[in-house]
């Protein structure tokens, strides 16, 4: 009606035109008035039987193809025929999971022995050595090995240094009979202590080619001085970085800190009074993270500022200690950037606060409880704070006070090294940013007393880290799973034995070898643990030690890079479905046990999700702080099976050129024997059988079913064979047709002539179950992604999807289609394995283009809608969508490979409201999201670009010519890590401000899954004057659907797209808050050394004078000023 009155009033208005046209008028009017009542009313009807009869038929069409290429039925039928004679046992985790924790307790104490014998060495080496101040000595430096002159003359502490390619040690060039010294470039190579350190440890060499010799698993073993040399072994060449600098000092690592010190409780305090501004306030931040650089997560701190009044640098942390954790370090070194000097420093209400931190934790029973001290940063200290200590830490001295006075001014020097020498703790003087990295580290010198002293060598395990110091680092990381990639260290401290500096607690170093992780899950092999389960490890703190969901790597443009909390990812991040952390809180404890949970576990990154239901098993790992769980999952991981052939029957199918085996997993031994590590295990398995390596440790267990496998499959290469050879031709577009068993062996047949068309099809094909297509073979770290998806459906019934990794154009893509294998013994069965095709996304779409139409003559008689009904037809839109809703099919070709959410979503959502699908939540606590426009990050610039400038101008002036009077190395100095972080902080900090930074978060994001019950549905969906129609059907014996809708109704303003993208879950304060600072169940160190009676506390630091002769002056300067105009070349 309104429509109408509308019009009235215009013909109205228009009194004066003629008859006709007033006609016209009407017409019209009544035309569109018709045409939007049909819209509104009278709907397009999809006749639902029809879609079925064109499911059913479309269904049969692709299982006969599927059936046909892949052999499917034979398979299952060999299989069949063997279930009589096999063995089917089930799985006992809790034997499972002790057997290799036992297997795991024997590699890491192989690994303790080689340590002991390094740290012997090397005390009784020092032991025998005289020290000797006018040393000349040649040794290999590292960075300096096989270099000539421009005579072609060896440079100094260079000389030949053979080095060759192993394979053990990651393909990198070294030297396995010789270790050499790497000396970070602000350390004088030829300080006389270096070069006595270096002369003394030489005795190492043939004790590393010793520890190798026996236990030739060993990767990389090495010894840090104090002094700050680092003996490598094997030997290779340094490579600096883009500016001829190396900045790694052994003495920064984990290992090295670790292993000299206890665990430790450390109120970080910093003078922001007026005074402070300016260089000053400068030093004074990077004093403070250096420190936090030397924390673990086995430590605990906070940070207090103060002028007139006390401060947290973050309030959330007032008055507790929190777990010095990678995310609780980073977080303070950001808030402590932004510290602003102001009014009178009052040093006594902060100490005050810092000694009731420490006596209220200890009280309770919280922090390390075990060593704990105070870090005192200030230009100065005026006040009476006598009775502060009085009141607070005398007699007792429990609390060591470490004073560090920044600046140029000594006035109040004696003031500061006063508290430090009555609360045993260590005065320095810092005065130029280049004095801070020598002067923190001699805190951790004076808490290794009473352990030097007492003698006590602790071996200490590090948390999971990466090795970035090595030239190949990218290349692995491109290369290798994520979760592969981290290794551990265990180390054990070297101390000085001469009985003239015992009380002195003189640390010489620490010796130590890395352990790769992959190494220690190779103990725990996939074959055991089933076609879902896994083995992981965590440490005594909760954190993932190995993980196969662990992702430490993320993409910041085109390259990987470690993500800034990769090595405090907790278990409860991973595995969360443990709401109540029970696992967690039993694996941290040491406890042996195991629970049951129901699971949402991802494929395909996460597009994916399925429902499993997992045990888990767990115990210790003895004489380390690790835990091992392992996990079956109920239905796959409860029962394996073995069967029995002779060698000679097997070996003959095993060598077949279509046969494949896991390469990453160990059949047999090849890293014990040098002349074994260049076998691949297919080789290796050979030669074992054969009796051409009869040494080789071998898994027979894995070879007998191996070759059970290799015989059972035997069948497919002839069945495969005679496809190919069928007169009537082969099927356009089917490209290879595969299987794999649990044993990890592989059959993959490329059919005849696919070659040609993979031509065109450029890379996917190729790819496709090639040692490169980590997602699709058999690996350390998972079974196949198609053998894994093909577990999860009924048997005989095919899985269709297109992978995520296929990016190329639609005319390109690939579809792969699986099943699974099962063998059934008694009512008990298991997955024997997978097999399936892999073809053209065209032939699955001229198959269902020719299907989805009914022809002219159809007979319509009976049929209420459209008929004949054609998905040709404008007004309809039809698609082939999984399980997961992704589309496979559709007319909008850039459409496949979507969620069809994000294609139309008023088709989505109702088919969520009806129950067709499901949506489930699913949780990633290792996001990164970006931060926006706040530049902060864990790599950030320590100064801003403008302030930096001034800062590093005023340093020059100021301390330039000092710096020539105190220094012999001015190169060294020229080259530190502060100059060289510096120079391409200014440039990345502007390129910040370009990009977005992204930053450690948690997300939420949705996954689809079809609810198998409901074959079939359909329904009017109201938008707003039209209505538009779709209706669903199942395919058959797949897990694929079709999908017609009425395309000419847009629902779009009604119903915008549902999306898989996740969400940021944001905290607000108080939870914020609260997650920052809760401390969680750990299990702290067994051993604490903070108290030693006869330690000598008065050495507690002071500045020496040094009276430069002018000649040395001048024999500096001409050095100096030659050094800088090399580097002036290098850094350009």
């Amino acid at each position: 009606m309104g429509v109408r009155s509308r019009s009235a009033g215009g013909w109205g208005r228009g009194a004066g035109a003629g008859k006709g046209r007033r006609m016209i008028s009407v017409s019209l009017w009544m035309i569109c008035s018709s045409w939007l009542c049909w819209s509104a009313n009278a709907q397009m009807k999809i006749p639902p039987e029809t879609v079925q009869q064109w499911a059913v038929s479309y269904g049969k069409q692709i299982l006969a193809l599927s059936t046909k290429y892949s052999g499917s039925l034979l398979l299952q039928k060999k299989y069949k025929d063997i279930e009589s004679t096999v063995k089917m046992e089930e799985v006992d985790g809790e034997e499972l999971v002790k057997r290799f924790a036992e297997e795991m307790e024997g590699m890491l104490g192989r690994k303790m022995k080689s340590v002991k014998r390094l740290a012997e060495a090397a005390e009784d080496a020092d032991l025998y050595h005289e020290f000797n101040a006018t040393l000349q000595f040649d040794y290999y430096n590292s960075m300096t090995i096989n270099s000539v002159d421009e005579e072609g003359n060896p440079v100094e502490l260079g000389g030949e240094f053979p080095l060759e390619e192993n394979e053990h040690f990651n393909k990198l060039a070294v030297n396995t009979q010789q270790s050499d010294i790497q000396v970070p470039t602000n350390v004088y190579n030829k300080d006389p202590n270096i070069l006595n350190g270096v002369y003394m440890s030489e005795a190492l060499n043939d004790v590393f080619l010793d520890n190798f010799q026996k236990d030739p698993t060993l990767t990389w073993q090495y010894f840090g001085s104090a002094t700050g040399f680092f003996r490598l072994y094997p030997g290779i060449a340094w490579t600096p970085d883009e500016n001829g600098v190396v900045t790694f000092d052994c003495r920064n690592r984990n290992w090295y800190i670790q292993a000299a010190t206890s665990p430790k409780d450390i109120i970080i305090v910093v003078d922001i009074s007026g005074s402070m501004k300016g260089l000053r306030l400068t030093i004074a931040k990077h004093t403070i993270n250096t420190i936090l650089d030397t924390l673990g997560e086995n430590d605990f701190v906070n940070v207090i500022a103060y002028s007139d009044y006390v401060q947290y640098v973050e309030p959330c942390f007032k008055g507790t200690l929190v777990q010095a954790d990678l995310d609780n370090r980073e977080h303070f070194k950001l808030l402590v950037e932004e510290l602003q000097v102001k009014g009178e420093g009052k040093v006594k209400k902060a100490m005050k606060e810092s000694f009731k931190i420490l006596n209220e934790a200890a009280a309770r029973g919280q922090g390390s409880l075990c060593n704990q001290a105070i870090m005192l940063i200030t230009d100065g200290a005026m006040e009476d704070y006598e009775d502060v200590f009085q009141e607070f830490n005398w007699p007792e001295r429990r609390v060591r006070v470490f004073t560090y006075l920044i600046g140029r001014e000594v006035t109040f020097a004696q003031n500061v090294k006063w508290i430090a020498c009555n609360n045993k703790g260590y005065y320095t003087h810092i005065s130029t940013l280049a004095d801070v990295q020598e002067n923190v580290m001699e805190y951790l010198h004076v808490l290794s007393r009473p352990m030097v002293i007492n003698h006590d060598h602790d071996i200490i395990w590090t948390e999971a880290y990466m090795d970035s110091v090595l030239p190949n680092t990218e290349e692995l990381f491109n290369t290798r799973a994520q979760s592969l990639l981290l290794m551990t260290t265990v180390a054990m401290p070297v101390f000085s034995k001469k009985k003239e500096t015992l009380s002195h607690g003189i640390l010489l170093g620490v010796v130590g070898t890395d352990v790769p992780l992959k190494e220690l899950m190779r103990l725990a092999p996939r074959y055991k643990l089933g076609v879902h389960g896994y083995a992981f490890l965590n440490t005594n703190n909760g954190y993932i030690l190995s993980h196969p969901d662990l992702r430490p790597l993320y993409k910041e443009g085109k390259k990987l890079k470690p993500k800034p909390n990769y090595n405090s990812v907790d278990l409860s991040e991973v595995e969360w479905e443990d709401d109540d952390e029970k696992l967690r809180t039993a694996m941290v404890k040491g406890e042996t046990g195991s629970m049951s949970l129901d699971v949402r576990a991802t494929v395909e990154k996460g597009r994916r999700v399925m429902f499993l239901k997992n045990d888990y098993f767990y115990t210790t790992i003895n004489e380390t702080p690790f835990s091992l769980g392992i996990v079956l999952t109920r239905g796959h991981g409860e029962f394996i099976f073995t069967g029995n052939v002779s060698i000679k029957e097997g070996l003959n199918d095993l060598m077949q050129p279509d046969v494949t085996i896991a390469d990453e997993w160990t059949y047999c031994e090849t890293d014990i024997d040098p002349h074994h590590r260049k076998l691949t295990q297919h080789q290796a398995v050979f030669r074992y059988l054969t009796g051409k390596e009869p040494d080789l440790e071998c898994d027979e267990k894995l070879l007998r079913q191996t070759l059970f496998d290799a015989v059972v499959t035997a069948p497919m290469e002839a069945y495969w064979t005679a496809v190919m050879l069928d007169s009537s031709g082969m099927e356009e577009g089917v490209e290879t047709a595969f299987l794999g068993t649990r044993s990890g062996l592989m059959r993959v047949t490329r059919y005849v002539g696919s070659e040609k068309r993979v031509a065109k099809r450029k890379v996917f094909s190729k790819k496709f179950l090639s040692p490169s297509d980590k997602e699709n073979i058999f690996t350390l770290d998972h079974f196949p992604l198609w053998y894994r998806r093909a577990a999860e459906y009924p048997a005989g019934k095919f899985l269709y999807y297109i992978p995520k990794e296929d990016t190329r154009e639609v005319s390109g893509k690939m579809v792969i289609s699986t099943t699974a294998v099962t063998v059934t013994v008694e009512k008990k069965t298991a997955v024997a394995g997978a097999i399936g095709i892999q073809m053209t996304l065209d032939l699955l779409e001229t198959r269902f283009w020719a299907t989805a139409k009914q022809p002219n003559d159809t007979d319509c008689s009976n049929t209420e809608g459209i008929c004949p009904l054609t998905c040709e037809a404008m007004d309809l839109a039809c698609y082939i969508i999984d399980n997961n809703a992704f589309i496979i099919i559709s007319k909008e070709r850039n459409d496949v490979g979507r969620f069809f959410g994000e294609v139309d979503g008023s088709v989505m959502a109702q088919l969520i409201r009806m129950g067709m699908f499901k949506r489930v939540s699913l949780y990633d606590y290792q996001a990164m999201c970006k931060m926006g426009g706040h530049s902060t990050s864990s790599a950030r610039p320590l100064l801003s670009p403008f302030y930096g400038m001034v800062a590093a101008l005023k340093w020059f002036l100021t301390n330039f010519l000092l710096r020539f009077l105190l220094e012999f190395n001015i190169c060294g100095f020229w080259h530190s890590d502060h100059l060289a972080e510096a120079k391409p902080g200014f440039k990345a900090s502007a390129q910040r401000k370009k990009a977005d930074i992204l930053q450690p978060c948690d997300t939420e994001y949705p996954s689809f899954v079809y609810e198998p019950s409901i074959k079939e549905t359909n329904s009017l969906i109201k938008c707003g004057r039209c209505q538009k129609m779709f209706v669903t059907q199942a395919v058959p014996d797949s897990n694929l659907l079709i999908l017609v809708v009425q395309a000419d109704c847009d629902c779009s303003r009604q119903y915008p797209p549902i999306t898989m993208n996740p969400k940021e879950v944001k905290y607000n304060a108080s939870v914020k808050c609260d997650r920052m600072k809760s401390q969680k169940v750990r299990r702290r160190p067994e051993s604490c050394h903070a108290y030693h009676p006869h330690e000598n506390a008065k050495e507690c630091g002071g500045a020496s004078h040094i009276y430069p002769s002018v000649s040395l002056f001048l024999t500096c300067l001409t050095a100096s000023l030659a050094c800088l105009k090399a580097s002036a070349l290098v850094c350009r």
